[in-house]
């Protein structure tokens, strides 16, 4: 039995306002990452640099409740949403760690996280799709604000909230990661048993 055409749903346009608000984060990830390197990381250009990082990460909250909501939903901006937030996070944490303020392991392990998981999430890609979990927003959480911390010229003890702030981002990255793991091992025991 075929379908009448008139009631398919309609597509989703992908030029829509949540995929615009994804590519403008995608798009400022160059200029962050050049505010951030540029003049040495005075405190003015921290200061700019950390609003135009939270400005970001507001984005990334709203495209996603606006594609739901209008229903605009697109395959599009559901590839384009992690990358842009990878590659935001990802220009930042570098970026600290080449200013020497941040350390560079943290900025490997979660990097080397991040790359993990897409990489497991592509090969498998093709018996089914790993989602997105509430510890990967607890995760995407707990980086940025430990982030934004690390960005702002802060002293005494607003300062001393910056370790604590990374190891708790540290280690919802690492056991996010190993729940992904443990995901993409059962889907793929499940797709070579069928």
């Amino acid at each position: 039995m075929t379908t009448s055409p008139l009631l398919e749903a309609p597509a989703v346009p992908v030029v829509n306002l949540p995929n615009a608000l994804t590519m403008g984060r995608l798009l400022v990830v160059p200029f962050f990452a050049l505010l951030l390197l540029l003049d040495g990381a005075s405190d003015g250009t921290r200061l700019v640099a950390a609003a135009l990082f939270v400005l970001a990460c507001l984005t990334d909250v709203v495209d996603g409740r606006l594609a739901r909501s209008r229903g605009q939903v697109t395959d599009f901006g559901i590839m384009a949403d992690p990358i842009a937030d990878k590659a935001l996070v990802g220009a930042a944490l570098i970026g600290l760690s080449l200013l020497d303020v941040l350390p560079w392991w943290a900025t490997l392990v979660i990097l080397g996280r991040e790359l993990a998981v897409t990489a497991m999430r592509s090969a498998l890609a093709r018996h089914g799709m790993i989602p997105a979990s509430r510890g990967g927003k607890l995760k995407a959480l707990s980086q940025n604000i430990a982030v934004t911390l690390y960005l702002l010229p802060l002293d005494g003890l607003v300062a001393d909230l910056r370790v604590p702030a990374l190891l708790v981002a540290v280690a919802a990255t690492v056991l996010t990661g190993l729940d992904y793991a443990r995901q993409g091992v059962r889907l793929h025991a499940d797709a070579t048993t069928r």
